[in-house]
């Protein structure tokens, strides 16, 4: 019961990192800047994987989409080749735990679905890096050309996208951990179990061995005085 409690518990957390992985590839904010006029704010500039874009004081935004792939920054196409894989492993990896899972009725034998829970918790794990990954190179990006004295273009800071991707992957990754933790936890009780089976089999064999020798004695005696019983 507290195996399955455990497998409970981590699916929460990793569909709930899912979630929020999910929600950080078409979010916008991942980098953002503001320019401060006397009274109000006049400008602010955002920009994230898809398309960069100015909102003015009155709420009116103009959005550029980036005009070719092949034309953009290194840094995101592999923020955006990180994320679709978090996405797509987060996905599969549900799918592995619903079927692996002991509260479920599909999935076959007990090995199996051990199998296949472990399998889910590496696809949650995979997914954690792979935004945290993606999150952390951006971040670096936007910091490098924050403190960069020499750097003469428009400053952004850090979006609410990136701070969502890092408490997304991290609870995948937890997840993940709790998922391979219940498969051992569940290993060594079974291995337990096949250990005592196994000497109370082997004592009950013994068991058997003796009362067969006992009762084969008598006989034999008997055996050996039956012929010269009455001379």
């Amino acid at each position: 019961m507290s195996n399955m409690a455990t497998e409970i518990v981590a699916f929460l957390l990793t569909i709930s990192g899912w979630i929020l992985v999910s929600s950080t590839l078409p979010t916008d904010y991942w980098k953002v800047s503001s320019v401060d006029g006397t009274v109000i704010t006049t400008a602010t500039f955002w920009s994230n994987l898809w398309k960069t874009c100015v909102t003015d004081s009155t709420g009116v935004s103009n959005c550029k989409d980036f005009p070719s792939m092949l034309a953009l920054d290194a840094y995101i196409q592999v923020c955006r080749g990180l994320m679709i894989a978090a996405v797509c492993l987060g996905f599969f990896g549900a799918i592995l735990a619903l079927v692996g899972m002991k509260c479920t009725k599909i999935g076959g034998s007990e090995t199996t679905k051990a199998r296949l829970t472990v399998l889910s918790g590496f696809h949650f794990i995979f997914s954690g890096i792979c935004c945290m990954t993606a999150c952390s190179i951006y971040a670096h990006r936007i910091t490098t050309d924050f403190f960069d004295p020499l750097f003469v273009a428009q400053k952004f800071e850090l979006g609410a996208a990136l701070f969502i991707g890092w408490a997304g992957s991290v609870l995948c990754m937890l997840g993940g951990l709790v998922f391979c933790f219940s498969l051992s936890e569940s290993v060594t009780i079974r291995g337990e179990y096949s250990y005592t089976g196994a000497t109370s089999f082997v004592k009950t064999n013994k068991k058997h061995k003796t009362s067969n020798s006992l009762q084969k004695e008598p006989r034999q005696q008997l055996g050996q005085f039956g012929k010269n019983a009455y001379v």
